[in-house]
């Protein structure tokens, strides 16, 4: 084996790391919020939002991730004659906002709609505002049922981040790329394999303490 080889593709396929992991935190410190907010739209008694959120999460839940990239980097620059253009990385964080956004969307509101609705009726009893019975009673248990899904999606994100090369970001899998077309080599591929091993096994021992801390919560 070259040692010197792996030790210099491994430097270069590092560099997209910081890449990958901007896109990573910007997506979930965007995506979840606004996932948060439609969760509660999708459940408001206000019929035209109800709706309207529906159609959202339909579409950007229904439609590859990668068409989305695509749209937001080649389509909306071809739709507006190059009036709005985004650069590769905004265009990637947009996509990968706005959809992941959906998934978490129906899944906040289905950990929502899934704690018992005495819960609510005992809240009211006991003179609580229903800010308070979401804050106090539903949100915490709902939490703990969201969980799961949610650390699904959060290693699901880590891997679609490779996604991004397609649209020249130059994030871990565009550098692993291009050191199998410069070298046709294919030792690149599997360190970058290897990093997102390493990636997906740290976000796995998170949320196993995540579900620890709220294993308590009972619903």
């Amino acid at each position: 084996m070259d040692f010197d080889y792996l030790s210099g593709i491994t430097e270069f396929i590092l560099k997209g790391t910081g890449v990958t992991l901007k896109i990573y935190a910007v997506t979930l410190v965007f995506s979840i919020p606004l996932g948060i907010i439609c969760a509660f739209g999708k459940i408001s008694r206000f019929a035209p939002l109800r709706i309207l959120l529906g159609a959202y999460t339909w579409v950007f839940r229904g439609t590859p991730l990668l068409l989305q990239l695509f749209f937001f980097y080649y389509g909306l620059s071809a739709l507006t004659h190059g009036a709005i253009q985004l650069e590769a990385l905004f265009a990637a964080y947009t996509a990968f906002v706005i959809n992941y956004a959906a998934y978490f969307t129906e899944i906040f509101r289905a950990g929502i709609q899934s704690i018992n609705k005495g819960q609510y009726e005992a809240a009211k009893a006991l003179g609580m505002g229903s800010w308070q019975t979401m804050k106090r009673i539903i949100l915490p248990q709902a939490v703990k049922l969201v969980l799961p899904p949610m650390g699904n999606e959060a290693i699901n994100l880590i891997k679609d981040t490779a996604l991004c090369s397609i649209i020249t970001v130059t994030e871990i899998m565009r550098n692993a790329q291009v050191t199998v077309s410069r070298d046709v080599r294919v030792e690149g591929l599997l360190i970058a394999a290897i990093i997102y091993l390493c990636f997906t096994f740290v976000i796995i021992q998170v949320f196993r303490l995540l579900e620890k801390r709220f294993a308590h919560y009972k619903n």
